[in-house]
C-alpha cells in the first residue's frame, strides 16, 4: 500500500511572508480531510531559526483529528521532548544529514552530536510512545563538497537501523537525484531491512518528477513525502525550479482512486495553497 506524507511544514517554513495563524489552521483542518496517511503539519524548533512556524503550538489544538496522523519536525532534544507531550503527534521527524557542513547549518551541531540527538530522541519516543522518523538529509549527494557516495548513505541508515529506528526517508535536499542513484538505493536497502520503511522525500524540477517516482516505487518504495503544488524544498538548491515533490503528480501516478482520497477536499486544498502561498 502506499502512503503518501503530504507536507506543508516544508512548503510553509522559508515561506518569506508570514502566513496567519488562522489561515494555516484552515489549510490543514482541509489537507486532513484529504485522506492522505500522515501530515507533516508544524515543527519544535526555536522561533529564532524557523519564524514561520513558531505558532505550532498555537495550531495543534485548533486542529480537527480524522485517521491521517500528524508529524512534527524538531532539531533537537529539547524541541523532541516538546513534541512528545502531545498525544495527537504520532510521529517525531528529525533531520540527519550525512553532510557535515550541512548539518552544522541545519541543526548546528555535528554529525557526531546528531548521533547522541538521535539516540536521546529514540529513547523520548519509546517512552512517550511515538514513532521516531529519520531523514538521511543530503541523501544524494551535497554542494558543499563534503565526502558522498550511495554507500555513505547507505552505512547511515545501517546506523539507524542499529539504534532500532524504524522509519527512515531518504531526502534529496538539493535536488539531485536521478533515476540511477534512487533505483541503486532503494533496491540495495529495502531488502536489506525489511522490518524497517525507508521512504523518498524528492524534490524536483517540474520536468523530473515522473522519472524519479517511477525509479524509486520500482525500486520497492511504498512511502514518499510531497507538498502540493511543490511548493517549497530547499533555499541551497542551485536551481530555482527546484521545490518539493508535487504531491498532485504522485497523486496523477499512483491514482486517486487507489490511494482513496477525497477528491472534494483535494481540489480545496489546492485552491488554497494558490492563496496562501502567493
Amino acid at each position: 500500500m502506499i502512503k503518501i506524507i503530504e507536507c506543508p511544514r516544508d512548503a510553509m517554513q522559508g515561506w518569506e511572508h508570514f502566513i496567519p495563524t488562522e489561515k494555516k489552521i484552515n489549510y490543514l483542518n482541509t489537507l486532513l480531510q484529504v485522506g492522505f496517511d500522515t501530515l507533516d503539519f508544524g515543527s519544535f524548533v526555536s522561533a529564532k531559526a524557523i519564524p514561520q512556524l513558531a505558532d505550532t503550538k498555537d495550531v495543534l489544538p485548533k486542529l480537527k483529528l480524522t485517521n491521517t496522523k500528524l508529524l512534527a519536525i524538531v532539531a533537537n532534544v529539547r524541541g523532541a521532548e516538546e513534541a512528545a507531550q502531545y498525544d495527537e503527534i504520532s510521529f517525531v521527524g528529525f533531520p540527519f544529514s550525512i553532510s557535515e557542513t550541512f548539518q552544522q547549518r541545519n541543526t548546528n551541531s555535528s554529525i557526531e552530536q546528531s548521533l547522541s540527538s538521535v539516540e536521546a530522541i529514540q529513547k523520548i519516543c519509546l517512552q512517550k510512545n511515538k514513532q521516531l522518523v529519520i531523514y538521511i538529509s543530503m541523501g544524494f549527494g551535497n554542494p558543499y563538497g563534503d565526502e558522498y557516495s550511495p554507500e555513505i548513505a547507505a552505512n547511515w541508515v545501517a546506523k539507524m537501523n542499529s539504534l532500532g529506528v524504524k522509519i527512515v526517508a531518504l531526502s534529496d535536499t538539493i535536488g539531485v537525484s536521478n533515476p540511477e542513484n534512487i533505483s541503486y538505493l532503494f533496491k540495495h536497502l529495502i531488502p536489506l531491512y525489511p522490518q524497517m520503511e525507508i521512504g523518498a522525500h524528492l524534490h524536483t524540477t517540474p520536468d523530473t518528477w515522473k522519472e524519479k517516482i517511477d525509479a524509486a516505487y520500482n525500486a520497492g518504495c511504498k512511502r514518499f513525502d510531497g507538498a502540493l503544488k511543490g511548493f517549497g524544498g530547499c533555499p541551497m538548491a542551485t536551481d530555482k525550479l527546484t521545490g518539493n515533490m508535487p504531491t498532485e503528480n504522485m497523486i496523477q501516478f499512483f491514482g486517486q482512486e487507489n490511494l482513496k482520497l477525497n477528491g472534494e477536499k483535494l481540489a480545496e486544498a489546492i485552491m488554497m495553497a494558490d492563496e496562501i502561498f502567493v
